[in-house]
């Protein structure tokens, strides 16, 4: 366990010395969230309650963590495409071990995200600052390893080329299919349900209602959480599966 521990360690630090050394996209991840957190909330605010910064901030907080997907799986599929990964292969670093020392390399990212737009959000709005806003910065760091393991997934099966494209899917599935832009009572109510299963409207909820109040625990806390974290547990054990089946065909 202590040489996992330290493995996984080594390999955290190393994937957050390359992640410095492309700021371009650590800019950009940051960067496009935030323009639209000020865009969206200046040109709609007074139109719709879904634009209120009580919403649109935890809101924003979880479609950013959509493109930590992109973000992560790019990494991954950079560093197959080198002689990195390869190299490791012949060692004896464990599938599991690396995919934790990736995962772990994002975190740092992710809750500078949250603070970020939560901070912005309040300087915009300071009736968001609140205790509350402190448990939905920590509740996003959650959130996030659904988003970080479907990135690790996609950079395990994907080639650098084609990691982009698919990627997309994830964010527009979580811009569409999370009800953040939109009020989601005029679906029908077979699009509901199915909405509700899925993990993108349960981790936007699942912020929101720790931001905004929970009234009933089950279904607004406890419910969306167990959905959250049953995708990330799920995707985590095929991205090591699939990590573990590169290394032997390499």
């Amino acid at each position: 366990m202590k040489q996992s521990l330290s493995r996984i360690f080594i390999l955290m630090k190393r994937n957050i010395k390359e992640i410095l050394r492309d700021p371009l996209s650590l800019i950009f991840t940051l960067a496009m969230p935030l323009f639209m957190e000020i865009l969206f909330y200046l040109l709609f605010h007074k139109l719709t309650a879904q634009f209120e910064m009580k919403y649109l901030a935890p809101g924003i907080v979880v479609f950013a963590q959509s493109f930590i997907a992109l973000f992560v799986g790019l990494l991954i599929a950079v560093d197959r495409s080198t002689s990195f990964l390869t190299r490791l292969y012949v060692s004896k670093t464990k599938s599991f071990e690396f995919i934790f020392g990736y995962a772990l390399s994002i975190v740092p990212i992710v809750f500078v995200q949250s603070i970020l737009f939560f901070l912005v959000g309040g300087i915009i709005d300071a009736s968001i600052f609140s205790i509350s806003m402190i448990y939905a910065i920590l509740l996003s760091l959650v959130t996030s390893l659904f988003f970080i393991g479907i990135g690790i997934l996609l950079g395990t099966i994907c080639s650098e080329k084609s990691i982009g494209g698919i990627s997309s899917i994830v964010i527009a599935g979580q811009s569409v299919l999370s009800g953040m832009w939109f009020p989601i009572e005029g679906l029908g109510e077979g699009m509901i349900n199915f909405m509700n299963c899925l993990p993108f409207r349960n981790a936007t909820l699942l912020i929101q209602n720790t931001m905004n109040g929970i009234n009933d625990t089950f279904n607004d806390f406890v419910l969306p959480l167990i959905i959250v974290l049953a995708y990330t547990i799920v995707v985590f054990i095929v991205a090591i599966i699939m990590f573990k089946k590169k290394m032997k065909d390499k």
